[in-house]
């Protein structure tokens, strides 16, 4: 017979939206140890099955909480080789059932214990089916969550402030350079919140600088690259006009290669607008179909912010969502840049795009 003590009863906890739905749920980590607790942010739903370490620690969730439409999550552990940044950015989870004891050769730790050490938690016990649909017909809104009562977590919920307009490439950008040696060409990278995944592959053909979100292009080219790396990042690109004139910049005078807020940002300082989402696309399992060959890739993608299709001139489009037509990719017509929506470095998979590193690749030392 086991010996093993059953776990603790969670305390109730509720989900409000800002449109007033209410969701019910058991609070865990930093959410259960706080009577009266109250956590808030955009809300949205990722489809992925796996890899909800990297996806709590990708600095693209900042000022987000993500439900999981997965239903277990938890259930192999968490460990330091999966973590994409050195804390979690989202604001708190949503699931339907966290495991209590996670079963993998490779875990060192839960899922709960790895939230609770960094402040943060969650909701477990919510349908997160009728969730989902609810934010698939109303879109992503600001939420509230926690043991508050439901009237001060609707008051919460109206009161965040959500990613619109918001610039929060600040909360995760590099406080100051750095080097990550690699291969024998030499990128520097704009850290907009970048995954450690991205450097992995970047690493495999080259030295990479990585430099603060602020930093000149100027100074940039400067360093004399053999290429420059936009990376992924959160919040809303139209706030951020200051790094857009600075990629707009660097256009001509060396190769440049995005990535999700980097293609973005590519694209504005080639004159294209971008718009928000209804419900954003969040998960591992994105068709896209890329234009030259016709061949579908499986994704994933994080990004609630997209390229107005029509609004770019000065590129032509090379991959488009198959969901929903969605822009998902460009390459400039006129100097060596090129961009995606979507994650091509993908961790922990699908690897189809990751041949796109290897385009990066063959365009610096073309132009070198």
């Amino acid at each position: 017979m086991s010996t093993r003590e059953p776990p603790a009863a969670r305390p109730e906890a509720h989900l409000v939206l800002a449109d007033g739905a209410v969701f019910r749920g058991e609070a865990f980590g930093a959410l259960a140890a706080r009577p009266g607790s109250v956590a808030t942010g955009e809300l949205v739903f990722n489809t992925s099955l796996s890899g909800y370490q990297e996806i709590v620690t990708d600095p693209s969730y900042a000022g987000q909480v993500v439900a999981f439409t997965y239903p277990h999550i938890g259930n192999y552990g968490v460990n330091a080789e999966d973590e994409e940044a050195r804390r979690p950015h989202c604001r708190a989870i949503v699931v339907r059932d966290l495991a209590s004891r996670p079963s993998s050769w490779r875990a060192t730790g839960d899922l709960e214990s790895f939230l609770t050490r960094h402040g943060l938690g969650g909701l477990t016990g919510v349908d997160t089916r009728r969730l989902t649909r609810h934010v698939r017909e109303a879109g992503a809104m600001s939420c509230a969550l926690g043991t508050a009562t439901e009237g001060e977590l609707l008051d919460a919920a109206r009161l965040e402030p959500g990613t619109v307009g918001a610039d929060l490439v600040g909360e995760v950008t590099t406080e100051r350079a750095y080097e990550v040696a690699g291969g024998p060409l030499r990128v520097v990278a704009y850290d907009y919140g970048m995954k450690r995944t991205i450097l992995r592959q970047l690493t495999r053909t080259s030295t990479i600088e990585v430099v603060p979100a602020s930093t000149p292009a100027s100074e940039v080219l400067g360093r004399e690259p053999d290429g420059v790396f936009l990376s992924n990042g959160p919040g809303d690109p139209a706030a951020l006009p200051h790094l857009v004139r600075e990629v707009a910049a660097l256009l001509g005078s060396v190769p440049v290669f995005g990535i999700c807020l980097g293609h973005q940002l590519l694209a504005a300082a080639l004159g294209a607008t971008t718009y928000k989402l209804p419900f954003g696309h969040h998960g591992a399992n994105h068709p896209v179909r890329r234009v030259a060959t016709g061949g579908v890739e499986i994704t994933s993608q994080n990004h609630g912010y997209a390229v107005a299709d029509g609004s770019l001139a000065a590129a032509e489009v090379t991959h488009v969502n198959l969901n929903d037509g969605v822009i998902e990719g460009i390459a400039c017509r006129d100097v060596p840049a090129f961009s995606v929506q979507y994650h091509p470095e993908a961790a922990p998979g699908p690897h189809d795009a990751r041949y796109l590193f290897e385009e990066f690749r063959r365009l610096m030392e073309h132009d070198r």
